[in-house]
């Protein structure tokens, strides 16, 4: 008996013990953190996209953190009704139209940037596009305009952004990608095949760039609640295409709340994450893809089934703004409705 109370003791202390040298190295670890935390107050931001949606959320964050911001876009009216919000709130923004799909345009545009503000700290590639249909109504100039907006765009401003960083000594790049760039999604091809080539553009440049001093963080969002869908090109059943991608990412369940998004966003930059997947189904999808790739393969595959059809006349593309119907009202698409007021994606449904 003595024993085993001598060795229950003897366990017990050991557990305090390991529980004591956790809470300990918790506590240190949050320190560290804090000591090398990368504080924005003072920073030059670019923000590609910035006008509206994450970016526009973003270059908010941005400047209730300190940054002066730079944002750009192709679209002057979003373009500068955001820089007269974000002014309004007291940053210090310069706004430039530029189509970054342009390699001439953004050298222009960096170099602008480190003119006005003297220098450039952060570069945060957040432009894109996205096209919705089957894949028999995607033809080449499709895949070619993801593509240029989702990959050579972020090749065109880290290039251009790499002189500056590699002068001053340091530098950190945001890219935002996404679950589609982890796991090909039906319906959303040539968005996937784009995202896919910037994961690995993304985690290649974190590799190499680290002996700089340059850090490179690559985001894993899931479907965000930005109000984009409107802005979206829709193939095949149009009506039917666009209203499930609106539920999609108008749905609490399946997307997230642009605000969280950008807030882990902003927090992987000043803690220098190398990835950040911003959602639990997102962390469960790429976990999913790589211990059992047979079994989410099929799930995709069967999902795929219960997608529209293509119809005649499903080649020509359409804006989600103009197949607005009944299927993509109601309750739930509602929260896109909101998000796309409140995030400066409607005037170009114009």
């Amino acid at each position: 008996m003595t024993t085993s109370i001598s060795t229950n003791e003897s366990i017990n202390r050991s557990l305090g013990w390991a529980a004591a040298g956790a809470g300990l190295f918790l506590a240190a670890s949050t320190v560290f953190h804090e000591l090398t935390k990368y504080r924005l107050a003072g920073k030059v931001v670019l923000v590609t996209g910035g006008s509206r949606g994450l970016g526009l959320e973003l270059a908010r964050q941005l400047v209730a953190k300190g940054a002066r911001v730079a944002i750009c876009s192709r679209t002057t009216s979003q373009l500068y009704s955001a820089k007269e919000e974000l002014v309004k709130m007291g940053g210090d923004i310069l706004a430039l139209p530029v189509d970054v799909t342009k390699q001439e345009e953004v050298q222009i545009l960096v170099r602008d940037v480190v003119n006005h503000f003297g220098q450039l700290d952060v570069l945060i590639n957040n432009a894109g596009t996205i096209q919705v249909g089957p894949q028999e109504t995607m033809d080449i100039k499709d895949y070619e305009d993801a593509m240029d907006s989702n990959f050579w765009s972020a090749l065109y401003t880290m290039h251009a952004s790499l002189p500056h960083f590699i002068k001053q000594g340091e530098g950190r790049i945001i890219n935002i990608t996404s679950i589609g760039g982890k796991i090909a999604v039906p319906h959303l091809l040539p968005y996937s095949a784009s995202k896919f080539a910037l994961v690995g553009l993304s985690e290649g440049m974190h590799a190499e760039l680290k002996k700089q001093n340059i850090h490179v963080t690559t985001v894993v969002p899931n479907l965000m609640r930005t109000g984009s869908p409107g802005n979206a090109t829709i193939k095949g059943d149009h009506e039917a295409e666009y209203a499930w991608f609106k539920f999609s990412d108008s749905l609490p369940l399946t997307s997230q709340a642009v605000e969280h998004a950008a807030y882990r966003v902003v927090k992987a930059l000043e803690y220098g994450e190398s990835e950040a997947v911003l959602t639990i189904t997102a962390k469960m999808a790429t976990m999913l893809k790589g211990f059992a790739p047979t079994w989410i393969n099929a799930l995709l595959s069967f999902t795929n089934r219960f997608l529209p059809e293509n119809i005649p006349g499903g080649f020509y593309p359409r804006k989600g703004y103009e197949v607005e119907s009944e299927k993509s009202r109601g309750k739930i698409p509602a929260y896109t409705d909101r998000a796309a007021i409140r995030n400066n994606e409607t005037v170009s449904f114009k």
